[in-house]
């Protein structure tokens, strides 16, 4: 792992939106794997600043989401799909054709997710993939668990993730139970990882993925065998490194 301090989110935002950048440049056709929650969304608006600025051209570009809410209409203020197209996709130019988003009222969630590991196939693989890490070392919707997950699947989430979110909705009981993921493997597959994290409640999250051993019970823990991994902190989420 490639581990690089900044003294603010704002400037982690800022050094992330440059590794995409460099990868578009570099290949304009590049599979992008992004990710919700409030952790990229500095990053993506610096992804929308340079694009503005005619630094970056997205229009080639393919993209795949992570995870969704089972059961949530892509309307709904809360899927990961309304996110996306409010704070990366409307301020961008990627084609709506390559916006890949797991749908989260498929009427076949299982199909759905074989359908997105053939897609992500399909596309060549993901060249850059961006991750945020929960407080118990869960990325993705990949939870502690006694094996590391394979493929993209339907997932139960845990009580304590359920909490965690119920900040976006109007109560715990409005927060679905079940989403639809990638699963390690799906993220382990991607050429290079980018994984962000802020805050000192991230920091017992980020020794045990850096310093601990590699354990399902801390799923971020795989990254340590990942050949191409860049972690990006604040000094909160850095200090018990």
């Amino acid at each position: 792992m490639k581990i690089h301090v900044y003294e603010s989110a704002q400037a982690i935002g800022q050094a992330a939106a440059a590794l995409f950048a460099a990868q578009v440049l570099a290949k304009p056709n590049s599979v992008l794997g992004l990710a919700t929650g409030s952790t990229p969304v500095p990053t993506y608006r610096e992804m929308a600043r340079l694009y503005e600025q005619g630094a970056v051209d997205f229009s080639g570009v393919t993209t795949f989401n992570l995870d969704e809410y089972l059961g949530l209409e892509r309307s709904h203020a809360q899927s990961y799909y309304h996110f996306m197209q409010e704070n990366l996709f409307q301020h961008i130019n990627v084609p709506q054709e390559r916006i890949h988003v797991l749908k989260g009222t498929a009427p076949d969630p299982e199909q759905e997710c074989l359908d997105y590991e053939e897609a992500i196939r399909a596309a060549g693989g993901i060249d850059l993939q961006i991750l945020g890490i929960g407080n118990n070392g869960h990325i993705a919707f990949n939870e502690p668990d006694t094996v590391f997950s394979t493929q993209t699947r339907v997932v139960n989430l845990t009580e304590s993730t359920i909490q965690a979110n119920q900040r976006f909705f109007a109560s715990a009981d409005e927060v679905p139970r079940q989403a639809v993921s990638m699963g390690i493997g799906s993220i382990f597959r991607a050429r290079r990882i980018l994984l962000i994290a802020t805050g000192e409640q991230k920091a017992g999250a980020v020794r045990a993925m850096i310093h601990g051993p590699v354990d399902p019970q801390c799923p971020a823990s795989i990254l340590q065998l990942h050949p191409d991994t860049v972690v990006l902190l604040d000094r909160g989420a850095a200090r018990d490194l």
